[in-house]
């Protein structure tokens, strides 16, 4: 029986054996291509998902009003998102040039940021600063810049971080501020900020005198006009107080009818007692509210820092306060230890 077996030779065997090389090419090309096409289908989920993660940081930033900026250190060459375009009222993408841009910092916020950011580059650190700003259009704004160095080869090549608008916090902290350090009625400082430079004159900054001050009469006035017009007398007393005190440190109002003055160094005693004498004498001169023409009068008790420790000057001017109130009203006195003994007199 024939040998049904076939093996090819010579020219048919490598013909076979050359379908079969490229049977496997085909299959390693097409086992490629899926391989491409699938790295191509994930870096398009990823661009589109990057691509919405920008979008979303890109709202976020502008909704923050939180802009990104870097600063090259060799040429200053700035880079701004565009929300720090808009915090300059700048056209978006539009060239910057920092010794313009530094222009629009006012000068003590030019001084803090040129201090902090030459520290930072010789640190290799950063910072934080609350500046103001002047716009392009002129507005006022203020921003907070945060800032970090980076290096490479230990050696500071750019500058980068934030830059937010933070005028709305500013306004309110001023304004948080204002009401818990002055007078909402008469805009002098309150007893709260009275008591704090009382404070500080222990802690190194020394006063001259403290003039405290009673409005005689106030009492009558509130009582027959009413608190109506008894604020506005009060506005105006304050007024009249503030304007003749031009060389106090500070002008509070402590109580109900009751005003501080408290007087610098450089006033001797005989420049305290005029200004004494010159508040009563203003004092005494008919305030015109609200169609009304009314009289107060001023008791005033004076105290001398040198007399005592800080924390004392209160209690002493109290003192002289009630000696002149004693003494008739529309008069000062002004506080005196007696030498060598506990008790304490007062004197014009």
């Amino acid at each position: 029986m024939p040998d049904s077996s076939y093996t090819p030779k010579g020219p048919a065997r490598a013909l076979q054996a050359g379908g079969g090389a490229r049977r496997e090419n085909a299959a390693t090309i097409a086992g490629l291509k899926a391989e491409l096409a699938a790295q191509a289908a994930l870096i398009a989920r990823q661009d589109v998902s990057l691509a919405h993660s920008r979008k979303i940081f890109d709202r976020a930033s502008a909704a923050a009003r939180i802009g990104v900026w870097e600063c090259s250190l060799p040429d200053e060459r700035l880079t701004w998102t565009d929300v720090v375009y808009d915090l300059f009222d700048l056209p978006r993408g539009s060239a910057l040039d920092r010794s313009e841009i530094v222009k629009c910092y006012p000068a003590e916020s030019r001084k803090a940021l040129d201090t902090l950011r030459s520290r930072a580059i010789a640190e290799r650190s950063g910072f934080t600063l609350d500046a103001e700003i002047t716009t392009l259009a002129g507005h006022t704004r203020w921003i907070r810049i945060t800032a970090t160095v980076e290096c490479e080869a230990d050696a500071p090549v750019r500058i980068f971080g934030m830059k937010q608008d933070i005028t709305e916090e500013k306004i309110l902290s001023d304004k948080m501020r204002y009401l818990a350090e002055f007078d909402a009625m008469t805009g002098l400082a309150n007893r709260a900020r009275f008591q704090a430079r009382l404070g500080h004159a222990q802690e190194g900054r020394p006063l001259g005198a403290l003039l405290l001050i009673d409005l005689d009469g106030f009492k009558a006035v509130n009582d027959t006009f009413g608190h109506v017009i008894g604020d506005e007398c009060l506005k105006a007393a304050a007024e009249r107080l503030a304007a003749g005190c031009g060389e106090a440190e500070l002008v509070a109002r402590v109580g109900g009818d009751e005003f501080a003055v408290l007087l610098g160094t450089h006033l001797d005693r005989g420049a305290v007692s005029g200004v004494a004498r010159h508040l009563i004498e203003a004092m005494a001169r008919p305030l015109p509210v609200r169609g009304q023409s009314l009289r107060l009068g001023a008791s005033i008790g004076v105290a001398f820092a040198e007399m005592g420790r800080p924390c004392d000057l209160f209690a002493q001017a109290d003192t002289a306060l009630y000696a002149a109130k004693a003494a008739g009203r529309n008069t000062f006195r002004i506080f005196k230890a007696e030498a060598g003994a506990k008790g304490r007199s007062v004197a014009a």
